[in-house]
């Protein structure tokens, strides 16, 4: 389809700026520092697959969006295998973090929690897909 969006960047706005970049960096997301006046409010990070990740104070966010009132989504991190997502997720939690959604063996064949960073978004972690895995969602 000729002129379709395509997903580039994402922007996740946060309250705290050091406990977010703290959060991301204990995940194992590289964020590299930026300007000094710019630290407390824009972080970028340029993912392997080609999305920009950009961290985002709150003053910065009202400065580029004017209707911005909160709210996020699921920001999903794939992991290499199954027992790295239990790991994260046990090592996040044991540090203090929330859990949303214990590890499971989710019904699309992915092994699949949730936490939440410092702001209360959900960031959710993926293993790969195993087909051999699959399972019927109970949903609807």
């Amino acid at each position: 389809m000729p002129n379709e969006p395509v997903p580039t960047q994402f922007n996740l706005v946060t309250k705290n700026m050091a406990e977010t970049v703290a959060f991301y960096r204990r995940l194992g997301v590289t964020i590299p520092d930026t300007a000094p006046d710019f630290q407390d409010h824009h972080r970028s990070v340029q993912t392997a697959g080609g999305i920009d990740v950009d961290f985002d104070s709150e003053e910065f966010a009202r400065h580029w969006d004017g209707g911005w009132d909160g709210g996020m989504g699921v920001l999903n991190f794939t992991v290499e295998d199954r027992q790295r997502v239990d790991e994260i997720y046990a090592d996040l939690v044991g540090a203090g973090y929330r859990g949303q959604q214990e590890p499971y063996d989710a019904f699309w064949g992915a092994r699949y929690a949730v936490v939440e960073d410092p702001d209360g978004n959900a960031v959710g972690l993926m293993s790969p897909v195993d087909g051999e895995r699959r399972h019927d969602a109970g949903f609807p």
